[in-house]
């Protein structure tokens, strides 16, 4: 995007949206598990150990997105810096340019070339997947996935109330794109996102496929790597159901201020969740800590994790294309608007 204003109105926006949907995700999943309650197995929760991460608030984590220097967030992938540290180098380009003829080719060289790679790496992801789920049944067993069927059929439920429900109305009010023709133009980000359980890596599919439902491609490049690294409604749904289904187990019942409690962490935490597989299981800590729930009771979800991601990840970058769909079509709007105002003040 050439103009800083369009940065800043994109900007707002696309958080504003990440921020409510999964406020609505996080409910959805908490009413969801209470509903569906006994379905969740007994489980006996006694010589669980967990090592927790460090406690973190969200000052931390406000202060944690700003580098110490450019350099560093790039050669420790840590998403949420990169994305900081881009936009303040591409702010400053912007400001440049209005000084001088800049020349923008090197900075599109270099993203269409880093695009490529991901599409190299992609098409390995099918061996990858494959050997990251083996593990998971080689070292619990097949019975692993008979006893918390319960809880992952749960959180499915939830993924998909949200994104037929959230996604669908939110393209239809605020794009005037169909449901259905969402779904299928979506459809091969999905498989995709499903297999690999990576937001990062599904991001040159979204890409394409947000862009057949209408979505500009500058706000696409903005919204969709931001999306990967905030936007975690699918991560919010799981923590939802499964701080339920981990006081359940252990005998707690939740009063309706912790349930709250709950809402605002995993909004917040959402933020701070990297966009690679496992990453919402450290967040989770933070999530459960909140209530006073024990951590330990992260040992019980720990071994199908990778089958909740699956999910999760599919509900997070459907959401971040529905954003883009629905930021670009604002967008579009306003300047339209604009356009006339403009011809009416001509005549």
């Amino acid at each position: 995007m050439r103009d800083i204003k369009k940065v800043g109105s994109v900007g707002l926006k696309t958080v504003l949206y990440y921020l409510v949907t999964t406020a609505f995700a996080i409910t959805i999943g908490l009413i969801i598990a209470n509903l569906m309650k006994g379905l969740f197995p007994t489980l006996q929760t006694s010589g669980l150990a967990y090592d927790p991460p460090e406690k973190t608030n969200f000052m931390d984590v406000l202060v944690g997105i700003f580098p110490s220097n450019f350099f560093k967030p790039f050669v420790e992938a840590n998403m949420l810096q990169i994305i900081v540290a881009s936009l303040f180098i591409g702010f400053a380009l912007l400001l440049v340019q209005e000084k001088r003829e800049l020349d923008f080719k090197m900075v599109d060289t270099m993203n269409d070339v880093f695009m490529k790679v991901m599409e190299m790496i992609v098409k390995l992801s099918p061996i990858g997947v494959f050997c990251l789920i083996t593990p998971v049944i080689a070292e619990n067993g097949p019975q692993i996935l008979g006893s918390l069927a319960g809880v992952l059929l749960v959180a499915y439920v939830g993924y998909i109330i949200h994104m037929v429900v959230v996604y669908s109305t939110a393209v239809r009010v605020g794009a005037k794109v169909s449901p259905f023709r969402f779904f299928k133009e979506m459809l091969p980000a999905i498989m995709f996102a499903f297999s690999s359980a990576s937001s990062v890596g599904t991001l040159p599919i979204n890409e394409e496929c947000a862009t057949k439902l209408g979505a500009d491609r500058s706000i696409t490049s903005f919204v969709l790597p931001l999306g990967a690294t905030i936007n975690m409604d699918g991560t919010a749904i799981y923590q939802g159901v499964c701080s339920i289904f981990i006081a359940t187990c252990y005998g707690i019942d939740l009063s309706f201020s912790q349930m709250l409690t709950i809402v605002l962490t995993a909004t917040v935490a959402s933020i701070g969740t990297a966009g690679a597989p496992g990453a919402g299981m450290v967040m989770f800590a933070m999530v459960l800590q909140s209530v006073g729930l024990p951590v330990e009771g992260i040992a019980l979800v720990a071994g199908v994790d990778r089958i909740f991601d699956m999910g999760r990840t599919t509900v997070n970058i459907t959401g971040d294309a529905s954003c883009a769909i629905v930021v670009s079509a604002w967008e579009k709007r306003k300047l339209r608007k604009r356009e006339r105002k403009q011809q009416a003040a001509q005549e």
